[in-house]
């Protein structure tokens, strides 16, 4: 199978997003490299990217590639595993010196609760997300 070209910026949340997020959230301790999250697992929360290098992939069952991609900073990844309460879709890890923090699952819930803004804000990340598949599926 060939790698799918996904436009990495689907990722990424506005500014106003990112802030609000990034008040609620806890620094991930990236002085090596460390795996934040793998395909197939449950969703704990949701990582920002604010820097650094941080990668985001996909596999087959098999375990052929089908997107392999560096993410952007202002990056929200785990977003649709979380919002679904569903398994993460990708794998992301983070390489030494990345700089990335975390918003626990409960957290996320509650902000999505009592911030009906930010919920707005999340719809059109995930609409990007969802917008960018679609392309890339069909240029397959």
């Amino acid at each position: 199978m060939a790698l799918v070209n996904f436009d990495a910026s689907a990722f990424v949340g506005d500014e106003e997003l990112i802030r609000v997020l990034k008040g609620r959230s806890i620094p991930v301790d990236c002085s090596e490299d460390r795996a934040l999250f793998y395909q197939g697992d449950d969703p704990v929360g949701v990582y920002i990217v604010h820097g650094g290098t941080v990668t985001i992939a996909m596999r087959t069952r098999d375990g052929d590639a089908v997107m392999d991609m560096k993410a952007e900073p202002g990056s929200l990844l785990g977003l649709p595993a979380v919002v679904s309460n569903s398994r993460y879709s990708l794998s992301a890890k983070a390489k030494q010196g990345a700089d990335v923090s975390f918003v626990g699952r409960d957290e996320f819930s509650k902000m999505m609760l009592t911030e009906p803004g930010v919920a707005v804000l999340i719809l059109k990340v995930l609409a990007a997300e969802v917008r960018t598949a679609r392309i890339a599926a069909c240029k397959g």
